[in-house]
């Protein structure tokens, strides 16, 4: 099991920056975890990678956030309030995939939706440590393999 422990708000940002540095246009994120565990945290480092975060902002409610700096789009679902795979093919939400880089909160929600490669990441919290993170790394496809070969994880 490839581990990351994230012992600040700051370490999950870093950790996304240094993500987000390594994927283009067609790639993919799952986010999971508990409300509160990290994963806006995790989008906002992510979006500093490319300028953009401050521009962040939860899709609860909008089911999707669309972001675009030199000619890399983002969109970042949150898919939480869908209640089959159904609705998201009906908002076009597959068409995503190859335009842009998708971060998928609640991923679990529409995993038969979901492209053949992905990199899924669940956050847990450590409920002694009120700002530590574990952050569970399960690459689908050869490329997320060697991404996560490349940070500074558990094994």
């Amino acid at each position: 099991m490839n581990k990351y422990i994230s012992n600040s708000e700051k370490d999950t940002i870093n950790l996304a920056y240094i993500i987000a540095s390594k994927l283009n246009n067609g790639d993919s994120i799952v986010l999971s975890g508990d409300l509160g565990s990290g994963k806006t945290k995790f989008v906002q480092g992510f979006l500093s990678y490319f300028g953009l975060e401050n521009e962040i902002s939860s899709p609860t409610f909008t089911i999707v956030n669309e972001y675009y700096k030199d000619s890399i789009y983002i969109y970042h679902f949150d898919v939480y309030r869908l209640n089959s795979c159904d609705e998201f093919y009906a908002i076009g939400g597959e068409q995503y995939f190859e335009q842009g880089i998708c971060l998928i909160e609640w991923g679990e929600q529409i995993k038969e939706a979901l492209p053949k490669e992905y990199l899924h990441i669940t956050f847990e919290r450590d409920f002694i440590n009120e700002s530590k993170r574990i952050l569970v790394f399960q690459p689908y496809g050869k490329k997320y393999e060697q991404i996560i070969q490349t940070l500074p994880i558990i094994n």
